[in-house]
């Protein structure tokens, strides 16, 4: 079955949009777990190669820097090439890099493998692959259908965390490697055979529009190019760096601090890995939550105001993590108070984007702003490996990131008033 033929059984009951969205959906809840086996392979690969934190830290924060900086360029390749054979080129890449990994020996084959390869894959089916599939299927609803889409990476997390855990304990970290590579092959036909790329290639408007937008042609312009020129117009803007400054904190404070160390925080404090997983899964239930809610929100309420207070308790909660007692209580509040607020800043965020540079440009310029996401990522990745080599614990990069959150918090409050939030029309 094709999906002109699946849209046409569907006709009437449930508008395409939103198969598109939930296969979207699973891709990113798939290279989710992908995104997060670096923290449960940090000590395995410590143990069996004798490699020490910072240099496995430096490949998972290249990692996570080509991840961000893949953004922009993955947007306009999507622009150039459509969103299926860029993201079907990017789970081929994913799969073979992760198997490859199978036989590393060197930390250059780690680096060039879960270093190199998988930012290179994984920074395709991020965030932007989502705000693209949003802006092009969706007019109403677009706040909401991000935060769902958003909270993938938390649905990921649940799911493979306490399995990823699970396998390296009981049978080590190669069968894991295997797994996420059988996982992502599985999943290119599937993708193939259900994603479109426009409503009007199915001769339909997109969710909630009033009327049909004439089919886009795709762009003819080096995908280099597009990326360039989005970020040429976007650069003359000050509330782009006031964005970009900001979501540098959100990476620092969740992806590559939390996402990278929080299990060898817990293992340096006695709790075992599949534990420490189970705890670090648990956020993604509290998350799923969070991010959808602001999904919700960001389609009513002032996108600058959910930013301050996502923001301002994010880093109150990092400020309380290295005091917390290391037992189920004292890191379950810390996992309800995070989790709630891990990627709630992503929906607000876009929302802001599309206002200021519109719905054709806001997946490019958002994927500049994202690259700013993973630079603070992969400084806290790499920072928080140094800093537990040199002072012996994570007490300073927590502290550090809890005030890079305070200074984020105020800087969002700075957005011009002018951009305007219009309230989603009723449901």
């Amino acid at each position: 079955m094709n999906p002109n033929r699946l849209a046409r059984q569907v006709a009437g009951r449930l508008h395409y949009g939103w198969i598109a969205a939930g296969v979207a959906f699973f891709v990113l809840f798939c290279v989710a777990g992908v995104r997060a086996t670096p923290g449960v392979l940090i000590v395995p690969l410590e143990h069996a190669f004798g490699w020490d934190r910072s240099t496995i830290s430096s490949a998972a924060a290249f990692n996570l820097v080509l991840f961000g900086l893949m953004g922009p360029f993955a947007g306009a390749a999507m622009q150039r090439f459509g969103m299926r054979r860029t993201v079907l080129a990017a789970l081929a890449v994913l799969a073979l890099a992760i198997a490859s990994s199978t036989q590393m020996t060197e930390p250059w084959h780690l680096m060039l493998t879960w270093g190199l390869l998988v930012g290179l894959g994984s920074g395709v089916t991020a965030t932007v692959f989502a705000a693209t599939v949003v802006n092009r299927w969706f007019s109403e609803r677009r706040g909401l259908v991000m935060g769902v889409l958003t909270s993938s990476t938390a649905m990921g997390q649940l799911v493979f965390l306490p399995v990823l855990g699970w396998i390296v304990e009981s049978s080590g970290w190669r069968p894991l490697a295997w797994m996420l590579a059988l996982v992502l092959v599985a999943l290119v036909p599937l993708y193939a055979w259900l994603m479109v790329e426009r409503p009007e290639h199915l001769g339909l408007k997109a969710y909630g529009a009033t009327t049909s937008a004439p089919a886009a042609a795709a762009q003819s312009a080096n995908p280099i190019v597009i990326a360039w020129r989005a970020l040429t117009r976007a650069a003359r803007v000050r509330d782009f760096w006031i964005l970009s400054g900001s979501f540098f904190v959100c990476g620092l404070s969740t992806n590559g601090l939390i996402g990278t160390h929080f299990i060898a925080f817990c293992f340096d404090g006695g709790i075992p890995e599949v534990r420490a997983a189970g705890i670090l899964a648990a956020m993604g239930i509290f998350n799923l939550v969070g991010t959808t809610l602001s999904g919700w929100l960001s389609d009513r309420y002032d996108s600058r105001w959910l930013l301050f207070w996502y923001y301002s308790l994010r880093g109150l909660s990092l400020v309380y993590l290295p005091y917390a007692d290391l037992t189920l209580w004292g890191l379950g509040l810390f996992g309800l108070f995070y989790g709630l607020d891990w990627i709630a800043t992503v929906p607000p965020t876009l929302r802001i984007t599309t206002d200021l540079f519109g719905q054709r440009d806001a997946a490019v310029v958002f994927g500049w702003i994202f690259v700013a996401h993973q630079l603070g990522a992969g400084l806290a990745a790499f920072g928080g490996g140094a800093s537990r080599t040199v002072l012996g614990n994570y007490t300073g990069a927590f502290l550090v990131a809890g005030f890079a959150c305070a200074l984020a918090a105020m800087a969002v409050l700075l957005i011009a008033r002018s951009v305007r939030f219009a309230p989603a029309r009723s449901i």
